[in-house]
């Protein structure tokens, strides 16, 4: 049921795009004047999706390179019959093509000028899987685990496995003749290729395999003449290395190779012909699997050692340098400045350990150190730090960008080590710095390099440096890509790996193919130049902001220009499946590239360039994809260059509405802590409770621009700060004692849930802790920022500084029960307060529930509980603030089991506002729903933010407790230690009528 009402919420959502579109309505051009027949043409002959509205052309503007190419419309075929369909319409319009999976490309392959062909939303499904003959046939747009997931089911794999492997597409990976971490064990993607069925540019079908018997003839012959012709060239002009992925590879039609036309399509970049399905090669996972980490005293001391490692049999050999690992993961690896990474399989756990261990011992008098890591959570924790290196290594130690470009070259690996070192020299000779990293065991190093690629002086010297560096690589045997193909970042010098005589050959292959020179142009054959088309050159060059009143940004030197330019394209954001991670929920929901993250900072990106959008600040297209943002910070956290969309689209929604009237959501529901104020002040709240359960709440529901679907919650009829005042507490003494913190009456405790409140001051009392309140109300803002009000919000917040000033002064911790308005407090203060000092202080003092007891009460013992838990870890604790203090105190009182990862869709006020209803169920059916309904009835409901508990009241019908509440309950039953107050409830505790 959920699924369907997603569904009908996206094709009407689609529905709503196209009819701006042929109204020409939008901030920037609809269907622009050249694209006009086309559009019209591919409308009527294509059955699937055919985009040319502004918004659905800026989302492809880029990948995950430095490049950036404006396409003129965007198809998204529902099977073959619609590629040749399009491809029939792009021919007789003289129209390039360009074939796209997941964007994740590193050297711009996957933009272009003409139509993108976007394969992810249908051609993405396992159509066979035959575990006898260990192949799988497969659409181009299928991720990559969703197949390895199928394959797992009968004890298989697909060998290679970039890092991208939970969002990246076989048809990207056929393109680019991916590898992965595991390529010293199963080869690159073109070894693991049976079968391709391909359309070309001029309508020709091929079905590629070895040889040749399904190519066309004109194609076959025209090939033929060419390898025929020239022999000798094609057998010695190949390096012999493991990762030679740069140019096409002629050398597999020779004839003592079998003529196999599936691996020379194979990493031709959508050059040659369209990808519609594939026969693909499985292999035998391993039963067990151990990690061995070795650590050395240098990455080209680890570099060197990689080959005499690989006798031993081992899936992987990868390398870092210390220089990539960033906060608490340095903990978690040996001794040593750089590591290799060292997976060993086996039929069963003991097998793995013995072969790991003895690989292990014939390393040792190399290593500085090295650790066995044998549990599967440990291993994917060190795997994690590998995987979001493309992300992490965007930004140097000291926050400077670095980029893509020399992402991925290869050298034998015997020359590894002394080639890291040329590298390294190469680097302090231009004044770059940057972080190697990559696939040791096949000589492939990636590498993020701080260029300046903003201004003309920095775009001159990243191609000085560029061609020195092809030349350094060809000196050492290597390769200009070792896995990530050529594109526009390396393509230009393929001749002086190849010399012109080869690339001659490229030439006259691509004709083969392609006479017309339509499928992906500039690239691979008569490429573009490598300094052309840099996606930074159309940003304006006065970043200053245009309002004083916003956010800060203290990690990119206070410009959103340069916030927005984190993005680098990875798009883990684009992950489906359910895991720790909380990014990005509404992606999940929808599967539209606009609803990522990644989507979401394409269009602000060209928002600010200002070509394809072209309304600025009061962009419809970067509203309409932002609406369905859940400001739920996990980017913040998941994103591995810390993207933070919840913070830019507050942004943007301040500058949006300036000046003019804001939609009723954000006066009813980012305006809530005053209006609650209010119905406390009056003793109104049984009056408001008794009006919700009435018709009347259908037209209060409409003019507040609630969903119609929700209930309104009810509010408290004593708030949690009249009770406090009524147990006779003052609430003045913020500055003393030692054992002192002051509880924050955060609106969502203080107005709707202050059970949470009273609970949490019998906990605290019973550990020791005598927690005191604000005089006077106090407020983090939450609201005001999620509705992007940052003017109110500046002021509420300087008011609640001036209130808490006896506090700060005194360095009194603040315990915070509701994680938003703990995260708010931490991150949106500070950056909304910068030249407030009191800001930085207060953030620093706020603690979660969970933090204040085991700082502040380390021998405090909770009552043991003993039962199961099930519920929601808030989105924004798992984003800002942590929950590894939470997890040892459920621990220490019995609490067993997991709380849920991802988020629970209502998000504050975002599941409340109108026609956000139906992805709000689907972000809670992601993980949430099903967890709490397979819970038995022991099991213990927890869910810290009040949003998570409102959600599981709403959808799921049943009721969840604050951490607090829980153990105070547990305080009651158990039985009194001595006199006094210990363990005994306040009395009185607030509630709802």
């Amino acid at each position: 049921m959920c699924e369907h009402l997603v569904r009908r919420a996206v094709r009407r959502r689609r529905a709503r795009r196209t009819r701006r579109r042929e109204c020409g309505r939008g901030g920037g051009p609809g269907v622009h004047a050249g694209g006009m027949g086309l559009a019209a043409e591919l409308g009527r002959e294509v059955r699937g999706d055919v985009e040319f509205d502004a918004a659905s052309r800026a989302l492809m503007t880029m990948d995950a390179s430095n490049y950036r190419r404006v396409p003129v419309g965007v198809v998204a075929p529902r099977d073959a019959e619609d590629v040749a369909a399009a491809l029939e319409v792009c021919r007789r319009h003289g129209t390039a093509v360009v074939a796209r999976g997941a964007g994740t490309s590193i050297a711009g392959q996957a933009t272009g000028t003409g139509v993108v062909l976007d394969f992810t939303r249908y051609m993405n499904r396992v159509l066979d899987l035959d575990p006898a003959a260990r192949t799988a046939r497969v659409q181009p747009g299928v991720i990559l685990d969703t197949l390895r997931g199928g394959a797992a089911r009968h004890g298989l794999t697909f060998g290679p496995d970039p890092s991208t492997h939970r969002r990246c597409t076989l048809g990207g990976m056929i393109g680019n003749n991916s590898c992965g971490s595991h390529s010293v064990a199963w080869g690159t993607t073109a070894d693991n290729v049976r079968e391709l069925s391909v359309l070309t540019y001029g309508g020709e079908h091929a079905r590629l395999a070895r040889g040749g018997d399904g190519v066309p003839a004109r194609i076959r012959e025209e090939v033929a003449a060419l390898v025929g012709g020239d022999l000798a060239r094609l057998r010695t002009g190949f390096p012999e290395l493991p990762r030679r992925i740069s140019g096409y590879a002629l050398d597999e039609l020779l004839p003592e190779r079998g003529e196999d036309w599936a691996r020379a399509f194979t990493g031709s970049e959508g050059t040659l012909g369209v990808l519609t399905e594939a026969t693909v090669a499985l292999v035998p996972a391993p039963r067990a699997r151990v990690l061995a980490v070795l650590g050395y005293r240098d990455e080209s001391e680890a570099a060197e050692a990689a080959p005499e490692l690989l006798p031993h049999g081992p899936l992987t050999v990868e390398g870092m340098a210390a220089d990539l690992v960033v906060g608490s993961a340095r903990e978690s690896l040996p001794r040593g400045d750089a590591w290799l990474f060292v997976e060993v399989g086996g039929e069963d756990e003991a097998q793995a350990r013995e072969r790991a261990g003895r690989l292990c011992h014939a390393a040792a008098s190399g290593t500085t150190a090295y650790a066995l890591v044998v549990d599967p959570a440990d291993q994917r924790v060190l795997w994690r730090i590998r995987e979001d290196a493309s992300g992490t290594a965007t930004r140097m130690p000291d926050g400077t960008e670095a980029w893509p470009g020399w992402e991925d070259c290869a050298v034998p690996p015997a020359r590894l080590g002394v080639y890291l070192r040329d590298f390294r020299a190469l680097m302090r000779e231009h004044g770059l710095r940057g972080l190697p990293y990559g696939h040791f065991g096949d000589g492939c190093i990636h590498v993020r390099i701080d260029f300046d690629l903003l201004g003309p002086e920095g775009v001159a010297r990243f191609r000085t440096f560029s061609v020195e560096l092809a030349d350094l690589v060809v000196r050492h045997g290597g390769s200009l890509s070792g896995e990530h193909g050529d594109g526009l970042a390396r393509a230009e010098l393929l001749p002086r790996m190849y010399g012109p005589e080869m690339v001659g050959l490229f030439e006259r292959f691509k004709d083969a193919w392609d006479p017309a020179g339509r499928l992906n142009p500039g690239v691979l054959a008569r490429p573009d130049r490598l300094d052309a088309n840099l996606r930074f050159a159309v940003l304006p060059k006065d970043t200053r902001p245009t309002r004083p009143d916003g956010f800060s940004y203290p990690h990119d030197g206070g410009d959103f220009t340069a916030a927005v330019r984190r993005c680098v394209g990875v798009a883990k954001c684009r992950e489906t499946q359910p895991g720790p991670a909380v990014m990005c929920p509404s992606f999940r929901a929808t599967g539209e590239e606009r609803h990522s993250t990644r989507g979401r900072a394409r269009l602000l990106h060209e928002m600010l360039a200002g070509e394809v959008v072209t309304d600025g600040w009061r962009s419809r297209e970067v509203h309409d994809a932002l609406d369905l943002c859940l400001s739920c910070k996990g980017c913040r956290s998941d994103c591995p260059v810390g993207v933070d969309m919840a913070t830019y689209k507050a942004e943007f929604l301040h500058h949006h509405y300036a000046g003019r009237p804001r939609p009723a959501a954000h006066y009813s529901m980012g305006l809530l802590p005053r209006w609650l104020r209010l119905v406390a002040a009056t003793r109104t709240a049984p009056l408001l409770n008794s009006l919700a359960r009435t018709p009347l709440a259908h037209v209060a529901k409409r003019l507040g621009g609630v969903a119609p679907e929700r209930d309104i919650p009810p509010v408290a009829r004593t708030s949690f700060t009249r009770w406090w005042r009524a147990q006779g507490r003052t609430d003045g003494a913020l500055a003393a004692p030692a054992s002192r913190v002051v509880l924050w009456p955060d609106t969502f405790t203080n107005h709707l849930s202050p059970e949470a409140g009273s609970a949490a001051v019998a906990v605290l009392r019973d550990a020791g802790i005598e927690p005191v309140v604000p005089p006077g109300a106090v407020c983090c803002g939450l609201t005001q920022v999620s509705t992007g009000q940052l003017g109110r919000a500046r002021s509420v917040l300087r008011r609640t500084l001036d209130r808490m000033e006896p506090a700060l002064r005194a360095g009194v911790p603040v315990t915070v029960l509701e994680p938003p308005c703990a995260a708010a407090l931490r991150t949106d203060l500070p950056e909304l307060l910068p030249d407030d000092p009191r800001a930085a202080r207060l953030a620093g003092l706020v603690r979660t529930f969970a933090e204040t007891l085991e700082q502040h009460a380390p021998d405090w013992e909770p009552p043991r509980l003993d039962r199961p838990v099930a519920g929601q870890n808030h989105c924004h604790q798992h984003a800002v603030l942590g929950d590894a203090a939470d997890r040892r105190l459920r621990q220490r009182a019995g609490l067993t089991g997991e709380l849920s990862a991802g988020c629970c869709g209502l998000a504050g006020n975002f599941g409340f506002e109108k026609g956000h209803f139906e992805v709000s169920s689907r972000c809670a059916e992601d993980q949430l729903l099903p967890a709490v309904r397979a819970a038995g009835p022991d099991v213990e409901l927890l869910a810290d933010g009040y949003s998570c508990r409102t959600q599981l009241s709403q959808l799921a019908g049943v009721h969840s407790r604050h951490l607090a509440e829980v153990l105070a309950e547990g305080l009651r039953r158990r039985p009194a230690a001595g006199p006094g107050d210990a363990g005994k409830a306040p009395e009185g505790n607030p509630g709802t009528e």
